[in-house]
């Protein structure tokens, strides 16, 4: 949690730079480069640290075989965005693409000659290498990116940011660990038959993630993707910063229980339970004082901006409980459920996209994306809940208090006019908005009998921190 609370801070601290020094239409374009080159590599992504991490006893050679993949990998996606370029371009209807997707078509070259040994820091849960890794690349190319945009007031200050960034941490994983890869395939079998169900979820998973940006960047123009997604970053925030870091620990966790013969299901509720407590309020807190977040954190101009905030950070509450679902199949190989499931979100949502655009622009894409959260995050967790035999009301015995204390401070923040109103009542309506989860929460806790869950677990973390 805190690498990514550490990445967000650092990425929120440029945006709010950068979105002073820069026009909207410069963070579209960034946006629509990104969106095509990550397509691109997504769809050559094999999940080889994750079939590592699930090997019982990785050798040498399947280092080397996954470095190897990986290197090839990249470099494929790079040439291929390289190609496209300009094809691309011209597609979107701006000239500006081709020369930038040129520039970003050299970051999965990057990624893919990264040191292979550097995913033991999650093999082993030793993950304040990681913060290291990834969170002081991102600091220096943050530093690169705003330096720039005061010299250049230009888009080109972001790419300028972006290669800094992979570059120092494909140096940083060859210094932080003694491994030394080589080149070499002779371990593909023990990789091929992971590696190929998660290539196919990528591609799904690719699908239902670039289609807001390429619908959107296609349908409305490059500013109005330029609005969207920067809501859509803020929007995202409880997902990124607080539930990604419980579920890529959670994989390393369950990898190990399958090992030793253990149960998940314990523990796959308890990290539920948790997910719920720390995102359901944020998230919503986030929609409730949109306006007001927008005006300070962006200033004027981005106005655009908080219907796309508004709907997805609701919607961002209802990953809580597919994103670990998603890692305890995974760990599992159960991948083939996970490609079904989301191929059906991907669909949907590229249906509700053509739907909805033509009338409501971003805040359609934005609607359209809850909508699709909402059915693909539900098919998650009940194929988790089937699959390990898990009882639905084990499931609502985790996550009814942190509901019903959301709930009741989304009601005070409404009824009070503090919640979802154009008025500046930023700092009132946050303390407003703690204030009642804590005490609801805190309030069903002790009147259930302080069983054991969540609430226990924090508290557990906290009090020894605090004598």
């Amino acid at each position: 949690m805190a690498w990514r609370f550490g990445m967000r801070i650092l990425g929120l601290a440029s945006t709010l730079v950068l979105v002073r020094l820069l026009a909207p239409a410069d963070f579209g374009l960034i946006a629509l480069a990104s969106g095509f080159m990550q397509s691109v590599d997504g769809l050559m992504s094999l999940g080889t640290e994750e079939a590592v991490i699930r090997e019982a006893a990785p050798d040498r050679a399947v280092y080397d075989t996954a470095f190897t993949l990986t290197a090839l990998r990249g470099l494929i996606a790079s040439v291929l965005v390289a190609v496209a370029a300009f094809p691309a371009a011209e597609f979107f209807g701006d000239p500006r693409l081709g020369p930038v997707l040129l520039v970003v078509a050299l970051l999965p070259l990057l990624d893919g000659l990264s040191n292979i040994g550097a995913v033991d820091f999650r093999r082993n849960m030793t993950f304040h290498k990681e913060f290291a890794l990834m969170v002081l690349p991102k600091l220096g190319g943050i530093l690169v990116a705003i330096l720039a945009a005061f010299l250049l007031r230009s888009y080109v200050a972001m790419l300028c940011g972006m290669l800094v960034n992979r570059s120092l941490r494909m140096a940083m994983t060859y210094v932080m660990h003694p491994f030394r890869p080589r080149f070499s395939l002779i371990a593909w079998r023990a990789l091929v038959g992971y590696s190929v169900w998660t290539w196919l979820l990528s591609l799904a998973t690719l699908l239902r993630d670039r289609s807001d940006s390429l619908f959107l960047g296609r349908m409305a123009g490059t500013a109005t993707l330029g609005f969207y997604s920067v809501g859509a970053e803020i929007a995202a925030l409880p997902m990124t910063e607080l539930i990604e870091p419980l579920g890529r620990a959670s994989f390393s966790g369950f990898a190990a229980a399958r090992h030793e013969g253990g149960a998940a299901g314990e523990i796959f509720l308890r990290l539920i339970g948790l997910s719920a407590l720390l995102a359901l309020p944020v998230g919503l807190g986030l929609s409730a004082v949109a306006a007001p977040l927008t005006r300070l954190a962006l200033g004027p101009g981005w106005e655009q901006a908080v219907p796309v905030l508004q709907v997805l950070a609701v919607a961002g509450t209802m990953l809580v409980f597919g994103h670990l679902s998603q890692h305890l199949l995974s760990a599992h190989a159960l991948l083939g459920r996970l490609v079904g499931i989301v191929l059906a979100g991907a669909a949907l949502r590229v249906v509700l996209l053509l739907a909805l655009i033509p009338g409501f622009g971003a805040t359609g894409a934005a609607m359209a994306a809850a909508i699709a959260i909402g059915m693909e995050q539900g098919l998650m967790i009940a194929t988790a809940l089937r699959r390990f035999g898990i009882g639905f009301r084990g499931l609502l015995a985790q996550v009814w208090r942190p509901v019903l204390a959301t709930g009741a401070m989304g009601v005070v923040l409404w009824g009070f006019g503090l919640g979802w109103a154009p008025g500046d009542g930023l700092v009132v309506g946050v303390v407003v908005g703690a204030g009642v989860f804590v005490v609801g929460l805190l309030g069903a806790w002790l009147l259930a009998g302080r069983p054991a869950g969540a609430e226990a677990d924090l508290l557990g973390l906290v009090r020894p921190r605090l004598g």
